[in-house]
């Protein structure tokens, strides 16, 4: 069974950097492909990236490719989530999660096991 837990989020300023983690700490015996998302005050939970279990396939959303970089370490059961130029639009909970199914989605509706969630907070 997949079990997820986010760490790493905090407080920075415009421009600096962040880097989450989610390991999964299950007995886990199937390949997923792992997503992050967000949730922003007010707002839906949107895509950010994802994985795929071999790490050899990636997608972002729009707005942080090229400033967010996601990669996975399946020896140590991690992906990572590497934030750089981080704006105050990226101030969110960030959750990462694992898909039903080994290839890429985006859609939140694909991904069935959910960590709890981690507080990014970028200071203007």
């Amino acid at each position: 069974q997949v079990r997820l837990a986010e760490s790493g989020g905090g407080l920075v300023q415009a421009g600096g950097s962040l880097r989450l983690s989610c390991v999964d700490s299950g007995r886990t015996v199937r390949p997923y492909t792992t997503g992050w998302f967000r949730r922003a005050p007010g707002k839906e939970r949107e895509f950010v990236a994802a994985i795929n279990w071999s790490g050899t396939n990636t997608d972002y959303t729009d707005s942080v490719r090229g400033r967010f970089t996601i990669s996975r370490d399946n020896a140590k059961n991690t992906v990572y989530l590497q934030m750089t130029s981080l704006e105050p639009e990226d101030t969110a909970v960030y959750y990462c999660a694992a898909a039903g199914a080994a290839g890429i989605v985006t859609s939140k509706n694909n991904y069935v096991n959910w960590g709890q969630g981690t507080q990014v907070t970028v200071s203007s």
